[in-house]
């Protein structure tokens, strides 16, 4: 009904919407005084005032420092109360969980470790979970009840008809069809969950080299290989959330794998996953190929290569990995005809720009399109980084709606 509280238009909403206007530039500007805040948001300075003097109210902001190096007294600076909510992120790999707590500015205040070794793991996965993250808890100084949303990634993705774990058959013990039951129960939070890849993209598009772009193609390269795809600014997890296990792709050059659900493996990852790398090394005459897990191998074989000479064993092994690469990608490229291809994971972002070029000629080439290529800029734990992103967004949505 027209004039309820809540409705658009109403004194309510828009002042709302101013409070949210501010607390962004607070968020993306840091400390602002009231009249850098009204200049920005368009406001009045009494009507600024009142703004700020609301949120502080609510504990959405402190009043900070001054402004200093002008005459006269300084101005009062106002920033974004740290501690009006927290957010966690998991990053889930089959040998650890990294769990971090951020407040509500971003910042990690907490973060912790768990390793998970073994197939078969000892200890159960929702119990797993929750030390991980009682141990960033801990290390942020707070308690689980702290916690506004806790976002979860991991490899493949959860069926959405099922409950089930797909596409990550080497994540051991996350498979039962209960699990999702059980973490809710165990968890006093809103959980949510996200494939890795995807969480590296969000990491990508709010923090690194796809700031500003609306479509995407986010290729990953580290302990598999897969792909994030963001359309009109949105990540496309398709039907069953596989959209981007470009791993399993069929490409030419790689033996036709069949039955890829239980192989865990398809064409694109034989042919240019971080596994191939060492064996190819060792064909193109490479001697000195290191030991180690393939993931670290992979990283060091590149970049290693992205400083050769181009005489040297090392540089065909860069000019051929490109090749792989862009072999796969072409499809993307055709289907998707995006604006961006960001390379992220450390099996790409090692070959820093000489194997960004090396792609990015060898794309012109296989494909009709020609998307801009870049290196991935976020490169420390970008699935966590991405995880916290996405906790933060949901809850800022939440906290710092006044309408309420």
């Amino acid at each position: 009904m027209a004039g309820t509280a809540g409705t658009p238009g109403t004194p309510r909403v828009l002042r709302a919407m101013n409070d949210r206007a501010a607390l962004d530039l607070l968020l993306e500007h840091g400390p602002l005084s009231r009249t850098r805040i009204g200049k920005l948001t368009g406001l009045s300075k009494p009507t600024a005032s009142q703004l700020l003097a609301r949120l502080e109210a609510a504990g959405l902001v402190l009043a900070g420092g001054t402004t200093e190096g002008r005459p006269g007294p300084g101005a009062q600076l106002y920033e974004v109360n740290p501690a009006a909510a927290y957010a966690a992120g998991l990053d889930v790999t089959p040998g650890r969980i990294l769990a971090a707590v951020a407040d509500v500015t971003g910042r990690t205040v907490g973060r912790y470790e768990l390793p998970t070794p073994g197939r078969r793991p000892a200890v159960p996965v929702v119990q797993q979970v929750t030390d991980a993250l009682d141990g960033a808890v801990k290390a942020a100084g707070l308690a689980r009840g702290d916690l506004h949303r806790l976002v979860i990634g991991t490899p493949g993705a959860f069926d959405p008809g099922t409950g089930r774990l797909r596409y990550a058959s080497h994540l051991p013990g996350w498979h039962s069809p209960a699990l999702l039951d059980e973490l809710a129960a165990a968890l006093p939070m809103p959980v949510e969950y996200e494939n890795d890849v995807n969480l590296a993209a969000v990491a990508e598009q709010r923090l690194g080299a796809a700031r500003g772009h609306e479509d995407f193609v986010l290729l990953w390269n580290q302990e598999g290989l897969g792909a994030a795809l963001v359309l009109g600014g949105r990540l496309h997890r398709g039907w069953t959330g596989g959209a981007g296990e470009v791993g399993f792709l069929p490409v030419p050059g790689a033996p036709l794998v069949r039955k890829v659900s239980r192989t865990g493996s398809g064409g694109f990852q034989e042919l240019a996953g971080s596994q191939a790398l060492a064996g190819l090394a060792r064909e193109l005459g490479v001697a000195d190929v290191p030991s180690g897990p393939y993931t670290d191998v992979a990283a060091a074989l590149v970049a290693r290569a992205a400083r050769a000479d181009a005489d040297d064993p090392h540089r065909r092994l860069l000019q051929t990995y490109a090749t792989r690469l862009a072999t796969g990608l072409a499809s993307l490229v055709s289907v998707l005809d995006p604006e961006l291809v960001v390379l992220s994971g450390t099996s790409l972002t090692a070959g820093g720009e000489a194997l960004r070029d090396l792609v990015q000629g060898e794309l012109e080439e296989l494909a009709a399109s020609r998307p801009r290529l870049a290196v991935g800029d976020v490169t420390e734990h970008p699935v966590l980084r991405g995880a916290l992103e996405s906790a933060l967004a949901t809850t800022r949505d939440e906290v710092f709606d006044t309408s309420r």
